[in-house]
């Protein structure tokens, strides 16, 4: 059986995901949530994705599909999906639509859903199933409560017999290479479920492994939280230890504890890599966002209560997105981007995240609609901020491929891990100019004002040349060698790259080495001259 896809730790420092043999960087987009219910669809958004020059779909498998009867578990989407994925060369990043979906229980069987008694829905306020909450667009919403062990056992036990499925049918091929476990976990209108069964809960003391855990790492806290806990007891109840933060720290705990026990019992049976994103607080209070889910600031709680789960990751529909990106990419969390917005951002934002932070995933949601403008009723269903200028422009789809099939080219020259250590990559969005570090020599990246985002990706391959992926920004050169401050320009080709070759396709020179200026996305190759 060949080895299933994996993390790594690369030699200096950092991770990143080996698939059949080869570092593996998920070009991707996560289609929309019924996309995948269907053959024609599916087909359909995988075709859009390939066009776009992606490697890899994000898609649904959802719990209701899967298990329409209990015990009884029908796998023809499964199947399905790896069939047309495999026929045109993509991979499957699988989102597991289980208990939890945008802090809901939209997937759940109807069979989980009749029966209240036995899988009991959280209830936010005292004795009501569902609530209509005037605070977020006097939405309806009921979910499943996190303290129904019935309900832990069966999302457990579903998701368990996919990844069993996967074991047998997905073993050769890797078509699945992760696995994201819910979809934006946590709880809504209130900061803690207030039913008799989560008080009870509520009452209990705070784990000791815990309050060790975040007293070793405080930074992995909000500030707030980390006084919070400096200030409290020590030991005892949730108010106690943590004060006026207590219900979001038992709500995040709990989340996490339910979100473990799924993904535990899924890796017992298939050990591929797992994730789980995040819809951001944005600064608003518990209850006005998934209240639970690994949002930064409670970062610490999820590495410790659920260790089976590899990677947290944000769903980034807001202007701060360089800060989230910074927030979330650690030492013990490459950066995941499972959904991010369409608009014009996005190419200059994937060049950004993949090569300055190294993210193992950048994924525009809802891609097959990329280029077209945007509505504010799909925004409110997934935390977006509707505000955001950026939203006036659409993403262009022909720029977005072509930033995509260069990222991938400048990828196959990263392959091993010194190379990949030099990557790098400066974005508008941070500063009017940027300086990547290339050894004896730096680039120096500058964007014009006013324009639409621009980005520049650059790494030191074995061949001892800089290869550089520019998107609307100009380049000079400055001399790092010592003892020599002067710097030519030796060879300047544009190309491509085949079966990690390079292949020109136009030697610069003369004018276009003088103004080093790309308006579109461009694949360089670049060797230089240090001289006194």
């Amino acid at each position: 059986m060949a080895e299933i896809p994996q993390l790594y730790t690369c030699a200096g420092g950092g991770q990143r995901l080996m698939v059949d043999g080869r570092p593996y960087t998920l070009f991707a987009g996560e289609c929309h949530n019924s996309a995948s219910g269907g053959r024609r669809a599916f087909a359909d958004a995988l075709d859009r994705a390939r066009a776009l020059g992606m490697n890899t779909v994000l898609a649904p498998v959802t719990w209701e599909l899967l298990e329409p009867a209990e015990g009884e578990f029908d796998f023809g989407q499964v199947d399905m999906m790896l069939e047309l994925a495999r026929e045109r060369g993509l991979r499957l990043g699988v989102l597991w639509f289980g208990a939890y979906k945008n802090a809901q229980c939209y997937y759940a069987p109807a069979w989980v859903k009749r029966d209240i008694e036995r899988f009991r829905r959280a209830q936010m306020v005292p004795g009501q199933n569902k609530v209509r909450y005037a605070e977020f667009h006097n939405f309806e919403i009921t979910a499943l409560s996190l303290y129904c062990e019935e309900t832990r056992a069966a999302d457990a036990g579903a998701y368990a017999a996919l990844m069993a499925h996967l074991r047998e049918v997905d073993a050769q091929d890797h078509t699945v290479i992760l696995v994201q476990v819910e979809n934006e976990c946590g709880q809504m209108v209130a900061a803690r479920e207030h039913s008799p069964w989560a008080d009870a809960a509520f009452a209990e003391s705070v784990p000791t492994e815990l309050i060790e855990a975040l007293a070793v790492d405080p930074t992995s806290l909000a500030s707030e939280l980390a006084e919070a806990l400096e200030a409290g007891a020590g030991s005892g109840s949730w108010e106690q230890v943590f004060g006026e933060h207590a219900e979001e720290m038992f709500t995040t705990y709990h989340m996490a504890r339910y979100v473990e026990a799924v993904a535990a019992a899924g890796r017992a049976e298939h050990p591929l890599s797992t994730a789980c994103n995040c819809w951001l607080d944005k600064g608003h209070k518990p209850g006005r966002f998934p209240t639970g889910g690994p949002n930064l600031r409670v970062m610490g709680v999820w590495k410790h209560a659920a260790p089976s789960i590899d990677m947290l990751g944000p769903d980034i529909y807001i202007p701060a997105f360089c800060k989230v990106c910074d927030g979330y990419a650690r030492e013990d969390n490459p950066l995941f981007i499972p959904e991010t917005a369409t608009h014009a951002y996005a190419a200059a934002r994937q060049v950004w995240a993949v090569a300055h932070h190294h993210a193992l995933c950048f994924a525009p949601f809802g891609y097959e609609e990329m280029g077209e403008p945007f509505g504010d009723s799909a925004g409110i269903l997934f935390g977006m901020d509707t505000s955001d200028p950026a939203l006036l422009t659409p993403q262009d789809r022909e720029e977005y491929a072509e930033v995509t099939r260069g990222l991938a080219q400048l990828f196959e020259l990263a392959e091993d891990d010194a190379a990949y250590a030099t990557l790098d990559a400066v974005t508008s969005e941070v500063a009017a100019e940027g300086l990547l570090d290339m050894g004896s020599i730096a680039i120096k990246v500058s964007f014009d004002e006013g324009a639409l985002p621009g980005a520049c990706a650059a790494l030191r391959a074995a061949d001892g040349a800089v290869y550089l992926l520019a998107l609307r920004c100009g380049l000079a050169l400055e001399s790092h060698a010592a003892g020599e401050p002067h710097v030519d320009v030796a060879s300047l080709e544009t190309g491509t790259v085949e079966n990690g070759a390079w292949v020109r396709d136009c030697r610069l020179n003369g004018d276009e080495v003088a103004i080093m200026r790309y308006s579109s996305p461009v694949l360089l190759r670049l060797e230089a001259i240090t001289y006194a």
